[in-house]
């Protein structure tokens, strides 16, 4: 789907690094502004992971202006702000 790979044995928890790997692709543009994000259901199955994980990661990309979500549509990457931010 995304491309994302989570490393079990990795000392960061799957959640960070599904938030970062997240973070990463809005930043570099492989995730585009408007671009609806998979259901949380969809990438938790995907990942071998607990939505509940997906969950806090996108509420976490969601706080840091990565991500917003829209009632009864999804989550979707903010267009703009985020990848200005990380380009100052």
């Amino acid at each position: 789907m995304l491309g994302l790979a989570l490393d079990r044995s990795s000392t960061r928890s799957l959640g960070s690094q599904l938030c970062d790997q997240l973070r990463a692709l809005i930043v570099s543009g492989r995730l585009e502004g408007e671009e609806r994000l998979p259901s949380t259901r969809e990438l938790a199955s995907e990942l071998g992971i607990s939505r509940t994980l997906v969950l806090e990661a996108f509420e976490q990309l969601e706080a840091e202006g990565y991500v917003e979500g829209r009632k009864g549509a999804g989550s979707f990457v903010v267009p703009g702000s985020a990848l200005e931010r990380a380009r100052t």
